[in-house]
């Protein structure tokens, strides 16, 4: 077992990523199936002439247009959202949960280093996440052919790709937390609520004026800003959130490793 610690977390969250997939598995076809009631309706996009409104929806002024749509319905809101409970929810309880549990000193207890645990445990949470893009992509595009929507399946990878990374980084912040304090309720709430107060900045940046500028500290404007259902990937805003998540995890190791655990 301990040998495979990467192997075991990964086995201990089958059910849970399975409920997730499942999740998906209903929530994406229901979204997409209605496009086609919608692409004929030009008059809905009257409704999108608001500032309140396109904030809250990527900026989006054509929600007949298959990007439009998507862009609204599903990669603005609703699927980062999801992709960020899920990856606090795993980066929570990696060490916070098993902390409180009392199964992390049982581990500990064994010729195992803290390195390692810190490793193995955020490696499975990687190749988690990973995965379930994987499969959100495979779901996303058999939806679309399904209704001959006419959009680019490469791009939808690298949106999905994009958000897998917003996801992995609130889960390393978690982690980070669960790491520091050892508490999976205070981990969720803390990461919960910089989630939440970090999509507000980005969504209301343009339109307060005192808030623009403090759009590039929310991780959401790496993630949507350069718009990779439209234009792919932008490679200096992937670079951004692959090394804030490089610097939470081993500031994480660095608490992790001197802290008297609380057991």
């Amino acid at each position: 077992m301990l040998r495979n610690m990467l192997l075991k977390e990964l086995w201990d969250q089958r059910k849970p990523f399975l409920w997730w997939c499942l999740g998906f598995l209903v929530l994406i076809p229901v979204i997409i199936s209605m496009y086609p009631s919608v692409r004929d309706m030009t008059e809905i996009n009257i409704m999108m002439d608001n500032d309140l409104i396109r904030a809250f929806s990527g900026g989006v002024t054509d929600i007949t247009s298959p990007v439009g749509y998507l862009n609204s319905q599903l990669y603005f809101l609703m699927v980062p959202l999801l992709f960020l409970i899920f990856g606090i929810t795993q980066g929570s309880g990696a060490i916070a949960g098993e902390e409180e549990s009392g199964t992390l000193d049982l581990l500990l207890s064994n010729p195992v280093s803290r390195s390692r645990v810190v490793l193995q445990k955020f490696s499975a949470i990687i190749v988690n996440m990973l995965v379930f893009a994987c499969i959100v992509w495979l779901i996303s595009i058999t939806s679309v052919i399904a209704i001959n929507m006419e959009i680019s399946l490469i791009r939808i990878g690298e949106i999905t790709f994009s958000v897998a990374l917003l996801g992995i980084l609130f889960a390393s912040l978690a982690f980070l937390v669960g790491c520091v304090i050892g508490k999976r309720g205070m981990s969720v709430g803390i990461t919960s609520a910089i989630g939440v107060l970090t999509y507000i900045l980005y969504s209301l940046g343009p339109i307060v004026d005192r808030l623009e500028p403090l759009e590039v500290l929310s991780p959401f404007y790496y993630y949507f800003e350069a718009d990779p259902l439209t234009n792919g990937l932008y490679l200096p805003h992937v670079l951004v959130l692959i090394i804030v998540i490089l610097v939470l995890v081993v500031i994480a190791y660095a608490m992790f490793k001197h802290r008297d655990l609380g057991v």
